[in-house]
């Protein structure tokens, strides 16, 4: 007798999907908690490469021998609508336009190195106008300081009478 058989709670129990879960779950009465947030990840996307596509086709195109080409289809986790999107993208020359990186184009080095030397020199002129500001206000300090302890001066003559 299978297990099913003798126990037709469990049957049902292995037969659950692994997600879903059950207040009656190996017959246990359901927690007295606030139920379990925790979801189960969701399978990614699978993306290949042109180059992928154009060897896999490569090899879907050398077989000869019947059931060659459901083999590698099964070997590689792969569907036959794959094959036949990607024949059509070979045949549209789409493959080797997605062998291309996608996102916005490299810049062109002299114009990047160009625009970079621009940004040094409007840094540097700033830097420069700071600097000709802080020695503008030191040279007018000296002036003032210098006035102000030279022995002949206005302060210094008033307290001397």
């Amino acid at each position: 007798m299978s297990l099913i058989e003798k126990n037709g709670a469990a049957g049902r129990e292995a037969e659950r999907a692994v997600g879903e879960r059950s207040a009656a779950a190996g017959g246990r009465a359901a927690p007295a908690g606030p139920p379990d947030p925790e979801l189960i990840e969701r399978p990614k996307r699978r993306r290949f490469t042109a180059a992928f596509k154009l060897a896999i086709l490569r090899e879907a195109d050398a077989c000869t021998q019947q059931g060659e080409v459901g083999a590698l289809l099964r070997r590689e986790g792969l569907y036959s609508s794959h094959l036949s999107t990607w024949r059509k993208q070979r045949e549209e020359g789409a493959l080797s336009a997605l062998a291309r990186k996608r996102g916005p184009k490299p810049a062109d080095p002299l114009q990047a190195e160009n625009a970079d030397l621009r940004r040094r020199a409007e840094r540097a002129e700033a830097e420069l106008v700071k600097a000709r500001k802080v020695i503008e206000v030191q040279g007018n300090v000296s002036a003032l300081l210098g006035d102000l302890l030279k022995p002949g001066s206005a302060e210094g003559e008033s307290t001397e009478r």
